[in-house]
């Protein structure tokens, strides 16, 4: 159902349009009399589109437009007039209005309007949804020692064009480091193609990636660009490769050592100098020993090895990652936005994530945002297998494949945050509470952990 905001002066007019609109679709129609109660209305429920008059005394429907632009109020409006004046309406248009309509039109031409701009919206927003999805860093967010020296490496590998093989656990973020290391690679502006090699059709592998031309198999009606040829100068994101076919998997060695792809059903070369990044979840040095993967295409594609650190081994940086998980979930959801309570910080530290990484995180994140009816979200909107884990264990102990030195940063570093939430974020409080000298010190510790009060979720 959607919620129609009808603003007009003459309430008689706009009772009509709003009786019209609800036995036309499935409407639920507001009427306010003014341009200030339309703003009103707009900054304090959620409205789909606004019918708004442009002759009104006092605010005009110019002046609603001002408004919500400098509010940012992202809401269609339709505007209408009964002088005739279509100038005046072109330049609603021109000033964010998305259509606009004479008060003599047959009611069913409204609605139609309305149903448009309303889809024109959520097309709008899942475009920007999709964009910020491609574009989210949130795997890559924080500051502990894991990932400090984790961007350090990235920042080194991304401008060298060799393969690169990226390692990590089912949801750790392999893809958005990929991307990252495109970003920061010689053709940024270049294409990014990803294949998901576990999702490809063993029959369609070659395929997929090196294209094929009209009649090489049934169903090759048209001539195909694989992805080597689609990435162009760009990049090439081969995730989960411990799972391509080894048929196809000597192809690949042989494409990656000539730079050359022949299409299926051709016998044309076609140079490709997209890079190569890889990933996987597998180990392929057992892989290797037990001939479920080449010798040669593993040392083809790890001459450099980017192993992405589980959430486990750097919880400190949790703050942060809930934080912009929380603005980017309510945001999607178009709800208010909400906070955590100073309880709820602990459980997520003290949980292992070891099934899913910061994906399983985002999803915990989504369902207490569901399950949270007010502003903040308490323990008792924990899921349950979290909160039980949380509270019945400490956090995880620190892999075994890292440094004293490491172990003891990403210690101290979930100390201070823990005392922080405890207390707020209140410095002098937190720096008493673990027996510091002074706030000085802790601020210290702080600046040093790169910790500031927007860490705070």
């Amino acid at each position: 159902m959607s919620t129609i905001l009808v603003c007009d002066d003459n309430i008689l007019v706009a009772e009509q349009y709003a009786y019209d609109l609800r036995r036309l679709g499935d409407h639920q129609v507001q009427v306010v009399g003014s341009g200030a109660a339309a703003l009103d209305v707009l900054s304090r429920d959620a409205v789909d589109c606004v019918v708004l008059d442009l002759e009104m005394p006092g605010m005009d429907g110019f002046g609603v437009l001002q408004a919500m632009r400098e509010r940012g109020l992202a809401v269609p409006v339709i505007v209408y007039t009964g002088t005739g004046s279509y100038d005046r309406c072109a330049d609603a248009i021109r000033r964010g209005a998305s259509a606009f309509i004479d008060k003599e039109e047959p009611v069913e031409r409204v609605a139609r309007e309305i149903e448009l701009a309303i889809e024109r919206r959520r097309m709008l927003d899942e475009i920007a949804m999709l964009r910020r999805y491609a574009d989210d860093e949130s795997a890559l967010l924080g500051s502990s020692p894991a990932m400090r020296a984790f961007k350090d490496a990235i920042a080194r590998v991304a401008p060298i064009p060799s393969a690169v093989l990226i390692m990590g656990e089912s949801g750790s973020g392999k893809e958005l480091v990929a991307r990252e290391v495109h970003r920061l690679g010689a053709n940024p502006r270049e294409p990014f193609v990803a294949v998901n090699c576990a999702a490809l059709p063993e029959h369609l592998v070659e395929s997929e990636l090196f294209g094929h031309e009209r009649g090489a198999f049934s169903g090759a009606i048209a001539q195909r660009k694989g992805a080597f040829e689609s990435a162009g100068r760009g990049t090439l994101f081969l995730d989960e490769i411990g799972d391509l076919p080894l048929a196809a998997q000597a192809k690949l060695l042989r494409v990656l050592e000539e730079r050359v792809v022949v299409r299926l059903g051709s016998t044309r070369g076609v140079a490709v100098p997209a890079r190569v990044v890889a990933a996987t979840n597998r180990d392929l040095d057992a892989d290797v020993r037990s001939d479920r993967f080449r010798k040669d295409l593993y040392f083809r594609l790890n001459v450099h090895i980017l192993r992405v650190p589980p959430l486990r081994d750097r919880l400190s940086d949790l703050p942060d990652l809930v934080a912009r998980l929380l603005a980017t979930t309510c945001d999607r959801f178009r709800c208010r936005p909400k906070r955590l309570g100073t309880s709820v910080l602990p459980l997520l530290m003290a949980y292992d994530w070891r099934q899913n990484n910061v994906r399983e995180l985002r999803n915990v994140v989504e369902r207490m945002v569901i399950a949270s009816d007010g502003d903040t979200i308490g323990p008792e909107h924990v899921p349950l297998e979290v909160r039980d884990e949380g509270a019945s264990r400490v956090a995880a102990p620190a892999s075994i494949g890292r440094t004293f030195l490491e172990r003891k940063a990403e210690a101290e570093r979930q100390i201070i945050i823990a005392a922080l939430d405890r207390h707020d974020w209140h410095v002098t409080r937190a720096a008493q509470d673990l027996e510091l000298a002074d706030h000085a010190s802790l601020l210290k510790i702080m600046r040093r952990h790169g910790l500031t009060r927007s860490s705070a979720a």
